[in-house]
């Protein structure tokens, strides 16, 4: 790919050229893995690192509860892992009724009944047990000294964190880990996290066991019990990450790949899908009728995924159907280049977030995701260790004929996604976007800005987005241009202009293969919506 490397958009930010590289939305996460890097470990050792120390210094996004996902290159195939949690086995359609009433539709957003089965840790254990070079203790070693030794807070972190402070002040611990002072921390005010540290020294000694099966999962299993809850130490001790087979669909030549179901990662797959019925490359890049396409092959495809998509043993229709390309063709004739409309599922044929990426010299190349989901997450800290648990719990459905209906063992719909790009069998590109149910918005705006118009990473990456919400509204950020709102307007989109370009629009890491790692090396970007950085040597 012949980039341009011009870059037409506001942005202090320019795209790195390295033959080892780490991405992430906070500095000291790029930084920990590039300390591995320089140790003579891997790209996952370098992300595991970095997954540990974000953990720590974006607490906001993620936490030591969080779920993750990987989609990694080793070399020679690529491999997937869902290290994603499991809802309690207490949990029922009838647990939750009884305790909020039968018109409850989901279980609640926050509080000790949002909670699953924390997977982050395990994804840290199984990736560097099967892929690393370091021992495990050395990864985690850099996260333990910012907790014990503190970090300032940066600028963007700390604004959602004043803001989750409102909100989840009083849900247990949280105030005792997260308000040292009574209140959020401010701009470059010194965090020290010591019960964190605790637990990254027992997470370190054990390789994560003692997380699940241990003193910090005896710890989470008797603050759940202190406060009504119902996740059990038998739920943490049952818990295994899966190594599971990405999901792939074509485009212009390229090959893009995302974890399978209950993840949403389909959507964007089937959205490109429908687009590459149409020649994108003939429209301007920033121009109305591009992103006006591109809305409505995403819309199409929200509309099957909210419907269809849950953990794959409980969905009506596959992932191949899903993704069949006559299917797909058949969706993509509902588009009215002249008009923005709203649509239902289609019929198949029956049969919070942080996102880091890390890529070496010898090839191997990592997109890795985790989440608390929400900021905070569940807003419940067990506070002997700092365990800010998810709320991942919401993301079920309680209503009946549902496909992701609660139910004991289950995973829920699932938000945050990883992605891969190929060509012809080989790596091109590890990267993500992260944000909720912008995530497949921006792995589909990203791509085509790069495939179709061959914006650079750092450009695609700073470009201004859009973001479809439900019905007919689509949220703009407030860099895009007037004309092309206006645009949309015409077209019917209704259109909401956002200044807050962290909650609306995500932010992502890219790293590019520019040829053979260990000459050429790679090109990556960092998003300049976040605090982080891409770094490398």
């Amino acid at each position: 790919m012949n980039f341009d490397y011009r870059n037409p958009y506001t942005s202090t930010r320019l795209p790195l050229f390295a033959r080892n590289v780490v991405a992430t939305s906070h500095p000291l996460g790029a930084q920990a893995g590039l300390k591995m890097l320089y140790q003579g470990g891997n790209a996952v050792d370098a992300a595991v690192a970095a997954a540990a120390v974000m953990a720590v210094c974006e607490p906001v996004s993620n936490g030591l509860g969080s779920d993750a996902f990987c989609i990694l290159w080793d070399g020679k195939e690529l491999h997937g892992l869902n290290a994603s949690g499991r809802a309690p086995q207490a949990w029922t359609p009838e647990y939750f009724q009884g305790r909020y009433g039968s018109d409850a539709a989901t279980p609640p957003k926050r509080g000790i009944d949002s909670i699953t089965v924390p997977g982050a840790v395990s994804a840290w254990a199984a990736l560097s047990e099967r892929f690393g070079k370091l021992a495990f203790s050395d990864l985690m070693a850099p996260a333990v000294d910012l907790s014990e030794r503190g970090y300032l807070v940066p600028p963007v972190v700390q604004g959602k964190w004043q803001v989750a402070a409102q909100e989840l002040g009083a849900a247990p611990g949280f105030a005792q880990t997260f308000l040292p002072r009574g209140r959020a921390p401010q701009v470059g005010e010194l965090f020290r996290f010591p019960a964190a540290a605790r637990a990254l020294r027992a997470i370190a000694q054990s390789r994560g066991e003692a997380f699940y099966q241990g003193e910090i999962a005896q710890a989470i299993a008797a603050f759940s019990a202190q406060h009504g809850g119902s996740l059990t130490l038998q739920d943490l001790a049952s818990h295994r990450p899966e190594w599971v087979m990405p999901i792939s669909k074509n485009y212009r030549g390229y090959t893009l790949h995302e974890i399978p179901p209950s993840g949403q990662g389909i959507a964007a797959l089937m959205a490109l899908g429908m687009l590459d019925h149409f020649d994108l490359t003939a429209l301007p890049v920033d121009g109305v009728a591009s992103q006006h396409l591109q809305i409505e092959a995403m819309k199409l495809a929200f509309a099957d995924a909210y419907r269809f998509v849950a953990e794959p043993s409980s969905m009506e229709v596959s992932a191949a159907q899903l993704l069949d390309d006559a299917y797909l063709a058949a969706r993509c004739k509902l588009i009215d280049p002249q008009r923005a409309q709203q649509f239902g599922a289609g019929s198949p044929a029956q049969g919070g977030t942080i996102y880091l990426t890390a890529a070496d010299e010898s090839g191997l190349m990592v997109s890795f995701i985790q989440s608390n989901y929400m900021g905070f997450g569940s807003g419940c800290v067990e506070p002997s260790f700092g365990i800010s648990l998810q709320n991942r719990g919401h993301g079920f459905s309680l209503r009946s004929g549902n496909p992701n209906i609660v139910a004991p063992g289950k995973r829920p719909f699932h938000t945050i996604i990883p992605g891969f790009l190929s060509k012809d069998g080989q790596p091109v590109m590890s990267f993500g976007v992260m944000g909720a149910h912008m995530q497949p918005q921006g792995h589909l705006q990203t791509l085509v800005r790069m495939l179709d118009h061959g914006q650079n990473p750092q450009s695609a990456c700073d470009a201004p987005r859009w973001r479809v919400n439900a019905g007919m509204e689509v949220s703009v950020e407030a860099t895009m241009s007037a004309a092309t709102v206006q645009g949309l307007r015409d077209l019917g989109h209704q259109t909401l202009l956002s200044k807050d370009s962290y909650q609306d629009f995500g932010a992502g890491q890219f790293i590019w293969r520019a040829g053979d790692p260990q000459v050429e090396g790679y090109v990556a970007a960092s998003d300049s919506r976040r605090d982080g950085q891409a770094v490398g040597f």
